[in-house]
């Protein structure tokens, strides 16, 4: 599951980590929620470039009667890709990468969800991978949507969910962008990230509430034991 993430990366470090100059600001943004717009990474065949642009979180596919569909669409499991009516065709034609500085999971605690933020150990912006399709309105207008592909999770989040978003490597980032990739090896792509790759940590409720956008989101709780802090 991936519901909710982060993204204060600059400019300089997207193009460093991507390989593809951002043309516009990057403002940081530390609470992205499901059907607000967010940046992504993708090419067209037609150009053979990749470009920077933002879609809107939840996939509403080009033959929906309804966008609103796009509400249950933030995720698509990548088992079942090939066969989804909603992904399967995005996902052979239209693949985009979606950076993120961390992303949120929330762990039961008694009663009570106690929020986790999620971030390579290193800091540094990683790229999840993602689908897009453009909708169509009856009065001709254009809608850009965007999922975010998740798999099993691994040693770090399993304690606080049993999924989690797919970690494309920086090495596989060409490949998974290629609209030539044979589907057999996308699949292999979709795993869950090594475990040594990201750190999870207890932050403020705050999370909960979309309205709350700040650094302090994704500050961990006080704790005299750093070691609680980390979920192996």
């Amino acid at each position: 599951m991936c519901g909710r993430f982060a993204l204060y990366a600059d400019g300089e470090q997207l193009a460093w980590r991507f390989g593809t100059p951002v043309p516009f600001p990057v403002a940081p943004r530390y609470n992205i929620a499901p059907s607000q717009p967010v940046l992504a990474l993708r090419s067209h065949r037609d150009a053979n470039t990749r470009e920077w642009t933002h879609f809107a979180w939840g996939l509403v596919p080009h033959w929906a009667r309804d966008p609103s569909i796009g509400n249950r669409m933030i995720n698509a499991r990548a088992e079942t890709l090939r066969e989804k009516p909603a992904f399967r065709n995005a996902y052979r034609y239209r693949r985009c990468i979606v950076p993120v500085s961390g992303f949120y999971e929330w762990k039961q605690v008694g009663r009570a969800k106690q929020p986790y933020f999620v971030r390579p150990a290193d800091d540094l912006p990683i790229g999840l991978a993602g689908l897009w399709d453009v909708w169509h309105s009856p009065d001709g207008g254009a809608l850009e949507t965007c999922t975010i592909i998740t798999t099993d999770a691994n040693a770090v989040i399993q304690p606080l969910h049993n999924r989690m978003a797919v970690v494309l490597p920086p090495e596989a980032y060409e490949q998974w962008l290629n609209p030539d990739t044979p589907l057999d090896a996308l699949d292999a792509l979709l795993k869950p990230a090594p475990d040594s790759l990201l750190i999870a940590y207890p932050v403020s409720p705050r999370v909960n509430s979309p309205a709350n956008d700040d650094p302090s989101l994704v500050a961990p709780l006080a704790s005299d034991d750093e070691d609680a802090l980390r979920l192996f």
